[in-house]
C-alpha cells in the first residue's frame, strides 16, 4: 500500500478494523475502541448548503409527484363511482316521478287535485332538505390526499429536527 492511502476493512469474525493514519503506519483497532474517521472529506458550508437545497428540492418534487399520483388514482375511482351514481340517479328519478304522480292522483280522489299535488311537492321539499343536511355533514368528514398530507407533515418534522 502506498503512503497516504487508506484501507478500511471490517471483519465480522475477527472484529478488527485496520486503517491507515495518513502516515503510512497502519494501525489496528478492536471494535470496542472508538476511532472517529469522517466518511467524507471536509466540505465547505456552501457545499453542504448546496446539497441540502438539492435534497430538499428533490424531496418536494417527490411529494408533488406523490400527490399527483394519489389524486389521479382517487379521481379515477371517483369518476367510476359517479357514473354508477348517475345511472342510479336517473332510474331513481323516474321511479320517484311516477310514484309521486300516483300518490297525487290517489289523493285526488279524497281532495282537490291542486291540493293533492301541492302536498306531494311539499313532502319532496322536506325530503330534499333532510338529504341536503345529511350530505353537508358527510362532506365535512372528507379528508383529501391523506397519504400526501401525512408525508408532508413528516417532512416538516424532519426539517425542524435538522434545524435544532
Amino acid at each position: 500500500m502506498q503512503p497516504g492511502a487508506t484501507d478500511d476493512t471490517t471483519r465480522s469474525a475477527g472484529t478488527t478494523r485496520s486503517a491507515s493514519d495518513g502516515n503510512g503506519s497502519g494501525r489496528t483497532q478492536a471494535d470496542g475502541d472508538r476511532v472517529t474517521e469522517p466518511l467524507q472529506a471536509d466540505r465547505s458550508l456552501g457545499d453542504l448548503f448546496g446539497d441540502l437545497t438539492q435534497e430538499l428540492s428533490t424531496l418536494m418534487r417527490q411529494e408533488v409527484e406523490l400527490g399527483r399520483a394519489e389524486l389521479r388514482e382517487e379521481a379515477q375511482r371517483a369518476a367510476k363511482a359517479a357514473g354508477g351514481f348517475a345511472g342510479a340517479g336517473v332510474g331513481a328519478w323516474m321511479c320517484v316521478l311516477f310514484v309521486s304522480l300516483t300518490v297525487a292522483w290517489l289523493l285526488d280522489h279524497v281532495m282537490d287535485r291542486a291540493l293533492a299535488f301541492a302536498i306531494v311537492a311539499i313532502a319532496w321539499a322536506v325530503a330534499a332538505a333532510i338529504l341536503f343536511q345529511m350530505g353537508r355533514r358527510r362532506m365535512k368528514d372528507v379528508e383529501p390526499l391523506p397519504q400526501t398530507t401525512q408525508s408532508i407533515k413528516e417532512d416538516v418534522q424532519w426539517l425542524n429536527a435538522q434545524r435544532s
